[in-house]
């Protein structure tokens, strides 16, 4: 094996998939790319690591709401695009073309040319790590889309795309919770 830099050892880790995040405040939606998420357990609680150099952070914090929206590979480009300009400048469902859909629970809208959508509620904040914990309180599924493999960032400009599925269900079925 060969030695790499320390600092780039997070590329080795590849997290869950590319999400949006919706919000909205003052009568406007916007939205945001977060590469660094996690599933917290088997309950509907997730984290994203983000902070206050985010213009959707501002919203995260006062509304304790949001939509994490699952792209697919198709939508890359919007992917990389509502992640390198701000939401401060620029309506972004405008201008990458994204449909904003009501909601069931919170104001923040989902993303119709999305696969999936969960509506969360903030239940906690870590500022010292930047990490927004989440409660998902609804999830809508597209079962009509035909694309449905995911990105996932390396963190170095480059993405992981969602292969094949492998299915051990019931080999680990004793360690899953009932209904999964």
């Amino acid at each position: 094996m060969k030695t790499m830099p320390i600092n780039k050892a997070f590329t080795l880790l590849e997290p869950g998939p590319v999400v949006f995040i919706t919000t909205h405040k003052g009568g406007k939606h916007n939205l945001m790319t977060i590469s660094w998420t996690m599933v917290m357990d088997f309950t509907p609680r997730f984290a994203i690591t983000t902070g206050s150099w985010n213009y959707s952070y501002s919203a995260l914090r006062n509304s304790k709401e949001c939509v994490m929206a699952i792209p697919t590979v198709d939508l890359i480009d919007q992917v990389v695009g509502v992640g390198t300009c701000s939401g401060a400048d620029t309506d972004k469902f405008e201008k990458f073309g994204l449909t904003p859909l009501q909601g069931k629970h919170v104001e923040a809208p989902l993303i119709k040319e999305c696969l999936a959508n969960i509506e969360c509620k903030v239940i906690d904040i870590v500022e010292m790590h930047h990490i927004v914990v989440l409660e998902g309180i609804a999830a809508y599924f597209d079962q009509s889309w035909e694309e449905k493999r995911t990105l996932h960032a390396v963190g170095d400009g480059t993405f992981i795309v969602d292969g094949y599925k492998l299915d051990r269900r019931e080999m680990m079925r004793a360690k899953l919770p009932a209904g999964v």
